[in-house]
């Protein structure tokens, strides 16, 4: 009998080890989220591309001219179309839209601000004044670029605004020409950082009370070539790999960084079959020009706004289906489009 039983536990076992290494990968459920997300982002990343609209426009313009009020509308325009977009398809997402809200809010009164007093004081300021910028406009155009910079990474509020306040009145000097710009850029600078650093270290701590912290990585199932040998995403961890059907569950970076590593994987042509467990679509947006017409392989359009400082071009919001993320990254770059971000949820 032992004999005839033998066979059969060897092929059992057989079986077994084949099933198991054969098993689809699955991402952990600390590492999913929820489908809506990835269009609830968007309001939340333009803020993000707004000051680096701003930083771009401070290189070579002053601050009267930008369009304040011109962002604050499309802001709210982009949280229409994606409440109208959700509201139907998936259960409504209460904290993330109170903290839209919040924010949105936040930014209009600080925009309408900004816009009141830059072409009212702003403007007379530079009237009366030569084309030379003084130090404290230079500085601006500084800590713009370098907050543009850091909130592709970290919330808005971790931003040291308190630090940028003491180079106001360290690093500009209290003498000079244009003395009249000067001082009023002081006057404005300091009411600014100071009312930010107030404000961001008490949405700080209102925020590590009412939210859990963030991930930074995002995890994802993505598909090599037969012929792949190497994987070349420098932030990229693999957590479980399938030889034989080149599958792989994978941690990449979060936020901006995203972005770039998924268009690092496209590249080698890696395919993505899930992001954070999701298989369904996800929201990327691009700038091209301003005539630009998507065809079909770019995904559906969303909606499409003018960049107001640069009126020859545009930004699209398109969703993608998840299982084509690569091959559009790929026609896109073949068009040179600039991909400008994908929503990873």
């Amino acid at each position: 009998m032992k004999q005839l039983l033998r066979p059969a536990v060897i092929v059992f076992c057989i079986l077994a080890v084949s099933s198991a290494s054969s098993a689809p990968l699955i991402i952990p459920d600390e590492h999913k989220r929820p489908p809506e997300q990835t269009y609830l982002t968007f309001p939340e990343w333009y803020l993000v591309h707004s000051p680096a609209e701003y930083a771009d426009f401070l290189e070579c313009e002053t601050p009267d001219a930008f369009p304040f009020l011109g962002h604050v509308r499309q802001f709210w325009q982009s949280y229409r179309a994606v409440w109208k977009e959700t509201r139907d398809r998936y259960p409504v997402n209460l904290a993330y839209h109170v903290m839209v809200s919040v924010i949105g809010v936040s930014t209009t009164i600080e925009y309408g601000v900004k816009s009141a007093y830059e072409t009212l004081v702003g403007r007379i300021s530079l009237l009366i004044s030569s084309d030379e910028l003084t130090a404290e406009d230079q500085l601006a155009a500084d800590v713009a670029r370098d907050y543009a910079e850091f909130i592709r990474i970290d919330p808005w509020y971790k931003y040291d605004f308190g630090k940028r306040l003491a180079q106001v009145w360290m690093d500009t000097g209290f003498w000079g020409p244009n003395m009249f710009r000067k001082w009023e850029r002081k006057y404005a600078l300091t009411t600014e950082y100071a009312a930010k650093a107030l404000y961001g270290w008490f949405i700080g701590k209102a925020t590590g009370l009412g939210y859990e912290a963030p991930k930074h990585v995002t995890a994802a199932i993505v598909v090599a070539p037969s012929n792949q040998d190497s994987w070349a995403a420098a932030q990229m961890e693999i957590l479980k790999k399938d030889a034989a059907t080149g599958t792989a569950l994978i941690l990449l970076p979060r936020y901006q960084a995203f972005t770039t590593e998924a268009l690092t994987l496209s590249s080698q042509g890696i395919e993505f079959t899930e992001i954070a467990g999701n298989q369904d679509e996800i929201l990327i947006s691009v700038i091209a020009p301003a005539a630009w017409s998507p065809e079909d392989q770019f995904g559906t359009m969303l909606l499409s706004q003018p960049v107001m400082t640069q009126p020859q071009k545009a930004r699209y919001l398109m969703k993608v289906p998840i299982t084509s993320l690569s091959a559009v990254l790929r026609a896109l770059i073949s068009e040179n489009i600039e991909v400008e971000h994908i929503y990873d949820f």
